[in-house]
């Protein structure tokens, strides 16, 4: 199993349940999640900054 710091750019939505549903597949996309925060808003462009920690490999069905 291998950890990794990543940062993803999410489109916000409408709605805070929508927004926390692209934010979780995204970063399924990417391996485990183990804990993200959405680290900055940007207000030009509707597009909230998340950073997580993810784990890869040992996970059946994970990127590795």
């Amino acid at each position: 199993m291998t950890t990794h710091f990543i940062t993803a750019e999410i489109d916000l939505t409408e709605s805070p349940k929508a927004l926390q549903e692209a934010i979780a597949t995204e970063l399924e996309n990417r391996g485990q999640p183990l804990r993200w925060a959405i680290t900055k808003v940007d207000t030009n462009r509707p597009i909230a900054h998340v950073e997580a920690v993810v784990t890869t490999g040992d996970h059946p069905g994970q990127p590795q």
